[in-house]
């Protein structure tokens, strides 16, 4: 049975908007004053703008276990992301309001509001500015951002929390000071000790080591890592997936963590994964040797249901065989036949990965079919195929896993095959 994730979501909103609505009362203006208004506005977007950036701090914390009422770390990153994108809007308006209530006074009241010399309001300004410089990647305002350098920047949100508070803390009237206390109290302490676990304990002692045992090439720009534990081995579920940090001094992405699907099954005492060259890290995966360190984070996602409710259908793309290949080695090691069609979508023959293995596995379930969908043969997965291959799959449960293009077109084509968006699961291979 799957998290309701949906409750999880509303809980959140409620909370992020709990502080202006409890203003609201306080802040009220006489509508036929529009300097009132102006300055209620202002107000308003920079209490909701400061609750929505605390929730999106505390949401950052990646614990192991904690995504999964979300429906799995992509989906509550974002979650994360909409929270951040949004208060970085009201924060924005934050000023410009309060300075356009201010010109009903003067242009000089004016500027003054916008540009006080007021230590409380220095601390604002530099924390918008600070809030500018992490989001801006975010926005892709100058360009796709790269990974390590959005994570880097995204380090000043601790900075903005701290101004910000400051700020809020020397210049806030609007509620009363015991309800502000409690309201911005709690929220700080959320995000706080989020970003503490996130940057502080996570880095230091929430981390477990592996070592290198194994290396296989299922493609030329394919590698599985079999990986043996130090000390106590990882507990998780097929479809999760861990991040990976290089301890090997001078080695490409050394110190640099990535995310990566378990392809091994859950009651193996190693851990495999599979990785695909796709960068700078990913690419030095392909060359790392037997014996190397790594350090082992997670494990994260929501993948598959635990109790299947009726036949499933798969779509995997490329590397994206991976969570759905956990679950066939768990099936087979269990001696427990599955009850799936999974269409693997590759660009040509040399690129259907894992092929033997996975033919072996579906050749001894009577009730689950493997069809491999070839790209250069069939061109791109559409309704008219899935129809074809799977009659039946309005009836089943789905599971899609793979690159942005596939994902795209898989909605599309199973949403016109009649399945429901709530039957349809998909793992986003983009965590920014």
């Amino acid at each position: 049975m799957r998290h309701p994730k949906g409750f999880s979501h509303v809980a959140v909103w409620v909370l992020a908007l709990l502080p202006g609505v409890l203003a609201l009362p306080f802040l009220w203006p006489s509508l036929d004053q529009p300097r009132e208004v102006l300055n209620a506005l202002g107000r308003i977007t920079g209490i909701w703008g400061l609750s929505l950036l605390l929730m999106a701090a505390a949401l950052c914390c990646r614990v192991p276990g904690f995504d999964r009422p979300f429906g799995g770390l992509t989906k509550l990153w974002q979650l994360h992301h909409r929270l951040g994108a949004i208060a970085f809007l009201l924060l924005l308006a934050h000023p410009l309001l309060l300075s356009f209530a201010a010109a009903g006074i003067s242009l000089d009241a004016a500027v003054s509001t916008l540009f006080s010399s007021q230590p409380a309001s220095v601390w604002g300004w530099v924390a918008l500015l600070a809030l500018m410089a992490f989001m801006a990647p975010s926005f892709g305002f100058f360009g796709e951002p790269e990974y390590q350098r959005w994570k880097w920047l995204h380090r000043l949100s601790g900075v903005t929390v701290i101004l910000a508070l400051l700020h809020t803390g020397l210049l806030s009237r609007t509620l009363p000071g015991w309800l502000a206390w409690v309201l911005w109290s709690t929220l700080a302490l959320l995000a706080i000790s989020a970003l503490s676990y996130r940057w502080l304990y996570a880095r230091w002692r929430g981390r477990s080591s592996y070592r290198v045992t194994r290396v296989t090439h299922p493609a030329r720009d394919v590698v599985e890592l079999t990986l043996a534990p130090e000390r106590q081995r990882l507990s998780y579920r097929s479809g999760q997936f861990i991040y990976l940090t290089p301890d090997r001094v001078g080695h490409i992405g050394h110190r640099e963590e990535h995310p990566y699907t378990l392809s091994s099954a859950p009651d193996e005492q190693d851990l495999r994964v599979a990785i695909k060259d796709l960068g700078d890290a990913s690419h030095a995966m392909l060359t790392v040797p037997e014996g190397t360190r790594l350090w082992v984070e997670g494990p994260y996602g929501d993948f598959f249901a635990s109790n299947p409710a009726r036949p499933e259908l798969w779509v995997a793309g490329g590397i994206g065989i991976t969570p759905f290949l956990g679950r066939v080695r768990e099936a087979v090691r269990a001696g427990r036949p599955l009850q799936v069609h999974l269409i693997d979508c590759v660009q040509d023959e040399t690129r259907f990965l894992f092929a033997d293995e996975l033919k072996g596995a579906f050749e001894g379930w009577p009730d689950s079919q493997l069809t491999v969908h070839y790209f250069y043969r069939e061109g791109p997965l559409n309704q008219a195929f899935i129809k074809r291959v799977c009659p039946d799959v309005a009836d089943r449960a789905v599971y899609v896993c793979g690159p942005l293009p596939l994902l795209e077109r898989a909605r599309e084509a199973l949403s016109a095959c009649g399945v429901p968006a709530g039957r349809l699961v998909t793992e986003e291979f983009v965590l920014l």
